[in-house]
């Protein structure tokens, strides 16, 4: 028996990496029986008699799975959006950041297409870099220059499992096939009529670039608040939730509440007002879909 873990999954059919290499493995007939079904990135026990004739026997606990992507134990999610075309989105950046922090994954995100910026329009972007640094978040600027700023990434890379994720059509396979040109993923132009791209990838695997592992297939296809509670959205705001023990309640939403540490935070400059209005419309929210499945 040996172990490894799942780097790919196709037809019915894992294929685990090992210090050894790569072996294709079917998965044990218990599995359906005990609802188990191995994922991209578990840590398997399996025995093979030749590369290409195995059985997996275990699957070994998960310290988090994702449902689409059908991937586990990520350690962080690649926020790919572009300065333009399309346009840079707070909005939609905090979105995805609250399921991340959801999940428990670590963000780094890259602002791409910074070259193509007037002067007012890139001053802007370092605004919000500056902010999003100041929460505790690592913020790259890339170019469309395939070299310039990528060579940044590859370190943040190093002993990871990592999804790329953000906005439809600004290049999330362009950019794998900048930091990996012979890996020559299948992209789509945007389509200038919807504003988006198509997704082109059709499985998950994981691929090596640089000392890591990036799975190539876009992360986080539902943005929607249904797993996550109210009471629990603050803990997605990292410069909220170290503030929340310090609220006069417990449960404090950071609305109407009075004593309330995360508002006087507000009132001093400490949580932004962009960050603190993306809040209370993700709360409007998650209360209008209780409501509704009520």
């Amino acid at each position: 028996m040996a172990t490894g873990m799942i780097v790919k999954a196709l037809s019915g059919f894992y294929y685990v990496q090992t210090e050894d290499g790569v072996f294709q493995c079917r998965g044990r007939g218990n599995f359906r029986k005990r609802q188990i079904k191995p994922l991209v990135g578990d840590e398997v026990q399996f025995e093979a008699e030749n590369k290409t004739d195995g059985y997996i026997l275990d699957v070994f606990e998960r310290k988090n799975e994702l449902i689409r992507p059908p991937i586990a134990n990520v350690d962080q999610a690649l926020l790919v959006f572009s300065a333009l075309e399309p346009d840079f989105s707070p909005l939609l950046l905090d979105r995805f950041l609250v399921h991340i922090e959801g999940n428990g994954l670590k963000a780094v995100i890259i602002i791409s297409k910074v070259d193509l910026l007037t002067q007012t329009s890139l001053e802007e972007i370092v605004i919000h870099k500056k902010l999003y640094e100041k929460i505790g978040y690592t913020v790259l600027l890339t170019s469309t220059s395939n070299s310039n700023g990528i060579e940044e990434i590859i370190p943040h890379l190093r002993g990871k499992v990592s999804v790329v994720a953000g906005q439809s059509g600004v290049g999330k396979s362009s950019l794998l096939n900048s930091l990996k040109p012979e890996l020559n993923i299948e992209t789509n132009a945007i389509s200038t009529h919807l504003g988006r791209g198509k997704h082109t990838t059709r499985h998950v695997e994981l691929l090596q670039i640089g000392d890591g592992l990036v799975a190539d297939t876009p992360g986080f296809s539902s943005l929607d608040f249904v797993d996550l509670e109210a009471e629990d959205l603050s803990n997605c705001f990292p410069e909220m939730a170290h503030l929340s023990s310090d609220c006069k309640f417990r449960g404090c939403t950071h609305t109407s509440e009075p004593k309330c540490a995360v508002k006087a935070a507000l009132e001093q400059g400490e949580v932004s007002e962009s960050r603190m209005k993306h809040y209370m419309q993700f709360l409007d929210e998650i209360k209008s879909q209780k409501r509704r499945y009520d």
